[in-house]
């Protein structure tokens, strides 16, 4: 007889998928603390991204040549996950905390989840449920109290911009992780993540000039909360921990779980954010910004977990009892591959193969 439960001394999928979202979430939340200060002893916030992402992609340059033939299997999937989920977000990211505290840029980041729902509502016009409708409009409303509206923006404008930038690119980070392991040509995870960092190296080595930098600075110290510490400690804690380890646990973590699910779980990378930035960095968030953070978690968490609205197209296929391909067929039309749509498919799954454990 076969058994639906792991072996003992052996964590299920999901339990190993939540473990490593959370290592990742906690990994990924150091990432502005640590590269701060390099900011701040006169590295541009672009060096300093293409420093972690180049760094990291050193590092995984064995992996990368072991996992070679992805580079043919699924090529568009590497060069979209480089772009957006590498560059797109770290580059937006550490240009944000150049010009607004640590945590603000974390919180505004999580938007990313609302933000989504509003293209696939509004763009693609598909209807969305009402859970996922208030958790927007209730992280809108925790935006508006973190960067405090009613005194004309406080916070500097463009860096509030280029943390919704960050946001808009988070989605593509969830989503493409888990494309890779669907379709006819799946992508080991390691290989997305090796490529992914490659791949945003070469870009944004590009558009940084890396060779214009002074990076002497690194032989030197920089000063955390008026400590003074060698530069190489926060860089290399910024590449090897917020880069290689939460990339890696990260994709691996999405593919065990799903890419709302995993969302979920990666919002606690603002708490782990907010509270390194209070205790190493020193910046000290007001009630406002406190309430609105709060409320953008709350908001993002709702408009993750709540069930995609299902739309029973005409001519739908008569149901199978397959449970996860049926919500799958009835909540997105045949063919579709933009991303809000492969978000809906991936809770439908997850759905159904809850509803079939019942069974």
């Amino acid at each position: 007889m076969h058994s639906s439960k792991p072996p003992l001394g052996r964590p299920s999928g999901r339990t190993l998928g939540l473990t490593l979202a959370l290592v990742s979430a906690i990994a990924f939340g150091g990432s502005g603390t640590a590269a701060k200060p390099l900011i701040e002893a006169g590295l541009s916030p672009l060096h300093v991204v293409w420093l972690r992402v180049t760094g990291a992609a050193v590092v995984l340059l064995p992996l990368a040549y072991r996992h070679r033939e992805a580079v043919l299997r699924r090529p568009g999937l590497l060069i979209g996950f480089g772009l957006l989920a590498v560059a797109g977000v770290q580059a937006c990211y550490f240009a944000a905390i150049s010009r607004i505290p640590v945590g603000v840029a974390l919180l505004i980041e999580y938007l990313g989840p609302p933000l989504l729902i509003g293209y696939v509502r509004f763009v693609q016009r598909r209807p969305i449920s009402r859970g996922a409708a208030i958790g927007a409009g209730v992280a809108v409303a925790g935006l508006a109290c973190v960067v405090e509206v009613w005194n004309g923006l406080s916070f500097d404008l463009l860096g509030v911009l280029f943390a919704l930038g960050a946001a808009c690119c988070q989605v593509g980070y969830f989503v493409l992780a888990d494309a890779g392991s669907r379709g006819d040509r799946p992508v080991d995870p390691i290989a997305v993540s090796a490529y992914g960092l490659l791949i945003g190296s070469v870009v944004l080595t590009a558009f940084t000039r890396p060779w214009q930098a002074d990076w002497g600075k690194l032989g030197g110290d920089v000063v955390m909360n008026g400590h003074t510490l060698p530069a190489l400690l926060p860089a290399a804690w910024m590449v090897l921990i917020a880069t290689v380890l939460a990339y890696l646990t990260g994709v691996v973590a999405v593919r065990h779980l799903s890419p709302p699910v995993a969302g979920v779980v990666a919002n606690l990378e603002a708490v782990v954010a907010t509270v390194l930035a209070w205790v190493l960095l020193g910046e000290h968030l007001g009630l406002p910004q406190v309430t609105g953070g709060l409320l953008v978690l709350a908001g993002a968490f709702a408009a993750q977990a709540s069930k995609p609205a299902a739309v029973e197209p005409a001519g739908a296929a008569q149901t199978s009892g397959k449970g996860g391909e049926d919500v799958d067929r009835a909540a997105v039309p045949a063919g579709a591959t933009a991303l809000g749509e492969r978000l809906a498919r991936a809770a439908g799954a997850e759905t159904g193969e809850a509803l079939e454990k019942e069974r």
